[in-house]
């Protein structure tokens, strides 16, 4: 089968679908800041209560999982490449915030993505 780029957006546009389990360690909100040439991730901590919904600690409420929410972050880690990311939150951060192996996968893709976006000048959007 031939592969084009609609085919291969048409089956990530389908998996970004999915029922996803929301990490318990928190979530990552990813950027660039094209100045300092750096992958930024801001690290917000989260409960999943018993519905498996994503809690603010310190008011109680669901966070909305669409539109903009003012919460402070814990951390925010920064990398010149994904790969130093990566290693900056997933092996020198002790414990480390990510908790599901399919999240540190997702990660993984997306600072991909945002490095690529870095190199390239392209917007970046997360997924």
């Amino acid at each position: 089968m031939n592969q084009t780029s609609e085919n291969l957006a048409a089956i990530d546009d389908n998996l970004s679908k999915r029922n996803i389990e929301l990490d318990p360690g928190g979530y990552f909100i990813i950027y660039l800041d094209r100045d300092a040439g750096l992958i930024c991730a801001k690290h917000f901590t989260n409960v999943i209560d018993d519905r498996g919904l994503a809690v603010d600690p310190e008011t109680g409420k669901v966070i909305p999982a669409k539109g903009k929410v003012e919460r402070t972050y814990s951390t925010i880690y920064t990398g010149r490449t994904a790969k130093e990311l990566c290693v900056n939150i997933f092996e020198e951060t002790q414990p480390c915030p990510v908790t599901l192996l399919d999240h540190a996968a997702y990660l993984g893709r997306e600072f991909v993505l945002a490095q690529m976006a870095l190199i390239s000048g392209q917007e970046y959007v997360q997924d």
